[in-house]
């Protein structure tokens, strides 16, 4: 991936660009399994995420109009809404489904595809999400893709002209971590695109390792909201994201087998 290290200050960065988008945050997040929409909007804005990801099978964006509106508490004019696919088992499923957020969104373009393959495991069917992708693309959308962690299917799903690609870490909700450190690292040593876990985060210290791996960005949900206080959890996560991407941005220190003395012993008087 193109080193995207900014030149002129040690310490600043540059945006997440997502297609035709800008972000300054690192940190999406998913609105599901919050007991409310309250606590639903009190964690996001904790996160300080900009881009939300809705369950457009699972969640109502104006579709059931006697049903309380997910966007009546994360507005679109203040995040960008990213309807995503989750429950799709074919291509057909998961572009009739992004067809319909068109629709509902007035035209919004930018979606989340994961075609999943089986109901225990939530591993993505790599064969169908080709399909869905290439058929999306051509028809105008913005894609965002859950994918696995195969370095050669990562690079695919570029080449066919996804804006970003986004490998598990572990299983969905699994809270497992970053089981595929060094897959992880090929994919993003090859990308041109951004490079977004998605899946797999337990805790503040997985979101900071995915970060410190060079990833774009970190998409969860369960994390956070499975947590015994997931507003809390959530305002960890962002730390967590940005402590990691600084960790990256600076360069951690070589690792060495033996000891390094921490004071230089040159000039030492005795």
């Amino acid at each position: 991936m193109t080193d995207n290290r900014p030149e002129s200050s040690p310490t600043a960065d540059q945006p997440l660009v997502v297609g035709s988008r800008r972000f300054t945050s690192r940190l999406l997040t998913g609105t599901g399994k919050y007991k409310d929409m309250t606590e639903t909007r009190e964690a996001t804005e904790a996160a300080g995420a900009e881009i939300v990801t809705v369950a457009i099978r699972r969640s109502n964006i104006g579709q059931n109009p006697d049903e309380p509106n997910l966007l009546d508490v994360l507005p679109p004019e203040r995040y960008t809404i990213l309807p995503n696919t989750a429950g799709c088992y074919t291509a057909t499923e998961a572009v009739r489904t992004c067809r319909l957020a068109r629709e509902l969104l007035d035209g919004h373009n930018l979606v989340k595809l994961e075609v999943l393959g089986d109901e225990k495991t939530l591993y993505p069917d790599i064969t169908n999400t080709l399909l869905a992708a290439e058929t999306l693309v051509e028809d105008g959308f913005e894609v965002m893709v859950y994918t696995s962690d195969d370095p050669i299917v990562a690079k695919r799903l570029e080449e066919i002209g996804c804006v970003a690609v986004m490998p598990l870490a572990a299983p969905i909700g699994s809270g497992l971590g970053i089981q595929n450190k060094y897959n992880l690292m090929t994919i993003i040593e090859n990308a041109e695109v951004p490079i977004i876990v998605d899946a797999g985060v337990g805790t503040a210290s997985d979101a900071a390792v995915a970060m410190e791996l060079g990833c774009d960005g970190v998409l969860m949900n369960s994390a956070i909201a499975h947590a015994n206080n997931p507003v809390l959890m959530a305002s960890a996560m962002k730390k967590a994201i940005e402590a990691g991407r600084e960790a990256f941005l600076a360069g951690r220190m070589p690792r060495k087998r033996y000891a390094s003395a921490s004071s230089p012993v040159d000039g030492l008087f005795f």
